[in-house]
């Protein structure tokens, strides 16, 4: 075998390769410098196998890239290995947004930063980021939760820490 045959077969096999290696690594420089070794391939093809066959050849890259394509469109999301890499339920069930947030409205706390106008506080024995209706609360205030909006939680100072300036003296 030629060193022109062994350095197509080389090129081809990294090329895929790298383009396999993308869906891992992402961020494209695999994927381009793949994309660029099969099309280093293809024209050491035309050198190695001379002009005829190099068109056969890069005929046939081009059919095999675009089954590949449609192969893995089709069929790999079905796959085992497909559904453990693709996210198939709804954000509200992803572990990553905060739960039970609905179950907080009305609920009092106290805040352990101070808010302005966000910040946490200490709601039904857990830590909550949470933002004022406006103003600022300092830290280890009163408050309550006025609204919860998706995973924001609104809260305002609790009516039992509110200073009381209508009182009959």
């Amino acid at each position: 075998m030629s060193f022109a045959v062994q350095l197509f077969i080389i090129l081809l096999a990294s090329g895929l390769f790298l383009l396999g290696a993308e869906i891992f690594v992402p961020g494209g420089v695999l994927g381009v410098i793949g994309g660029a070794a099969i099309l280093a391939a293809v024209i050491t093809g035309f050198s190695a196998f001379g002009p005829a066959a190099g068109g056969y050849i890069a005929f046939a890259v081009l059919i095999l890239m675009a089954a590949a394509i449609v192969v893995w469109i089709r069929v790999f999301p079905a796959s085992p290995f497909g559904r453990r890499m693709s996210v198939r339920s709804d954000l509200k069930t992803s572990k990553g947004t905060q739960d039970g947030l609905a179950g907080l409205l009305g609920k009092t706390g106290q805040t352990l930063s101070a808010l302005r106008p966000g910040g946490f506080a200490l709601l039904d024995g857990r830590r909550v980021d949470v933002v004022t209706e406006g103003g600022m609360i300092d830290k280890g205030e009163a408050v309550v939760v006025a609204r919860v909006e998706g995973n924001r939680v609104v809260v305002r100072r609790s009516p039992a820490a509110e200073p009381h300036t209508d009182q009959a003296v």
